[in-house]
């Protein structure tokens, strides 16, 4: 085994790119990298989130194909309408996901890893609470079949807040020039059970999650009107932030040194309040379900 073969899983990951999500499909197991070791690996997922599906009905995206390209739009309710949208698409917005990832065991019971989703830059530790720490060529005391193990992990990511690339919300950004951005954290409980020793043929995972975000948005329309006649003023940076609550489950399978593992994240979150254009507002809360499918390799420690 070497580095090179990490390679497909990049080329994979460059076709299948879509717009950016906080990554929230948990596919570690309890058991962390060994020391030395290296893992990596490549994610494909879909984000599936209540909220902004009920912000973009039929009528608002008819209301977004209407003010796209005018020169002047007359403030209504379906402005408010359109910056809900957007909005929940940006706190947490349905679209495929992709990512690939990499892991080093740092010391014993602590790994470290980076993943890159397309726009996110995502960080990570997890440190390992119970169960040996060998490997599968060099089992620990205890390790065998059915052995369990647990880990508590701390991911950070930073990203701008793009919109998916949907013909609606492409006309909500040329008509009410919306930007944003966001840094989000997970803090998962994971335990597991072990199939063969070490997880030598793979484990069945599952776990807690908490989570917390912070966005920073904006909207600057140039051609939206009050009945007055005054142009509506623009919307500076507004700062919010909201907690999530999670639960998951993954099932690894493979052998040695290549594993398929499909997972299922669930969270509950309060979006809160945000403010919208001319003193309006508008409050957002939700489920979101989040399934993913992926690859992982193996790269022992040389000896």
């Amino acid at each position: 085994m070497n580095h090179r073969l990490l390679l497909p899983f990049g080329a994979a990951a460059l076709l299948l790119a879509t717009a950016c999500s906080a990554p929230r499909a948990i596919t570690t197991s309890g058991k962390v990298t060994p020391q030395g070791e290296f893992r990596g690996g490549y994610n494909v997922g879909f984000n599936l989130a209540t909220a902004p599906l009920g912000k973009a009905g039929s009528a608002v995206k008819t209301a977004a194909s209407q003010v796209a390209g005018q020169p002047r739009v007359d403030y209504s309710p379906a402005i408010d309408d359109l910056q809900a949208a957007a909005i929940a698409y940006m706190v947490d917005p349905v679209q495929p996901t992709s990512d690939i990832f990499i892991r080093y065991g740092v010391v014993p019971r602590l790994d470290a890893g980076y993943k890159y989703t397309f726009g996110s830059h995502v960080f990570d530790v997890q440190y390992q609470l119970l169960g040996p720490t060998g490997t599968v060529e060099n089992p620990g005391a205890g390790a065998a079949s059915g052995t369990t193990y647990a880990s508590l992990g701390l991911q950070f990511a930073t990203q701008r807040a793009n919109l998916p690339s949907l013909p609606f919300l492409n006309d909500i950004q040329s008509s009410l020039n919306f930007s944003g951005s966001r840094n989000d954290l997970l803090i998962p409980l994971t335990f597991s059970q072990s199939f063969g020793p070490e997880e030598e043929i793979g484990a069945i995972s599952y776990g807690l999650v908490y989570g917390h975000s912070w966005v920073r948005y904006g909207f600057a329309p140039t051609n939206v009107y009050l009945p007055s006649n005054v142009k509506v003023p623009e919307l500076p940076s507004q700062s919010r932030n909201f907690s999530s609550f999670g639960t998951f489950v993954n099932l690894k399978l493979g052998y040695r040194y290549f594993y398929v593992v499909p997972a299922l994240s669930v969270f509950y979150q309060n979006y809160g309040d945000y403010a919208l254009l001319n003193g309006a507002s508008t409050h957002l809360s939700g489920v979101t379900f989040v399934p993913s499918l992926g690859f992982q390799l193996r790269l022992p420690k040389q000896r």
